[in-house]
């Protein structure tokens, strides 16, 4: 049924929440670490497969709170460096680059680290991780300041394709 003044009907879903509100929705299992309005959900890490000395770090992040932060650091005991990466996908090319800006966290969004995404990139690993074991990150916000996380290691996972629908399933 459309909307007064709008001829298409606005989308649903479960509940009859708008499908932009239900895809923005923060997990409903508890935050593996808070500090202030920043929820981290999910925290794991994954070595490549091509660099051993490097990990990927990923994690689902909210905003709960009523005003913008942004993600501008991180750093661990376990590595020489953390970046906050970004990828870009070109046809078959990947793009890997720092985010020297951090990450942008409007108020009241989640946003999902992943592979082939945003995520952290631990370089210079001082041993190599282990699955099953905890990988100490601290991530440091311009407003709320430094939230430390443990990223459960997981086994190195596949590439490409193989990922997108790894990820779908990880939920």
């Amino acid at each position: 049924m459309p909307r007064a003044g709008s001829a298409r009907p606005k989308r649903k879903t479960k509940g009859g929440r708008s499908l932009l509100k239900w895809l923005r929705r923060p997990p409903k299992a508890a935050p593996a670490a808070t500090r202030g309005s920043i929820e981290i959900y999910r925290p794991w890490a994954r070595r490549s497969l091509e660099a051993p000395e490097r990990a990927g770090g990923f994690f689902v992040l909210t905003n709960t709170g009523p005003e913008p932060d942004r993600l501008v650091g991180a750093n661990s005991p376990a590595a020489e460096k953390v970046e906050i990466h970004a990828i870009k996908v070109m046809g078959g090319d990947i793009g890997m680059r720092p985010r020297d800006d951090g990450l942008g966290l409007p108020a009241g969004v989640t946003l999902t680290l992943q592979p082939r995404g945003y995520h952290l990139l631990l370089i210079g690993l001082r041993t190599p991780p282990i699955p099953g074991a905890g990988l100490p990150v601290t991530l440091i916000f311009e407003k709320t300041g430094s939230l430390d996380v443990e990223l459960l290691v997981e086994a190195p996972g596949p590439i490409g394709k193989e990922v997108l629908v790894e990820e779908r399933q990880r939920g």
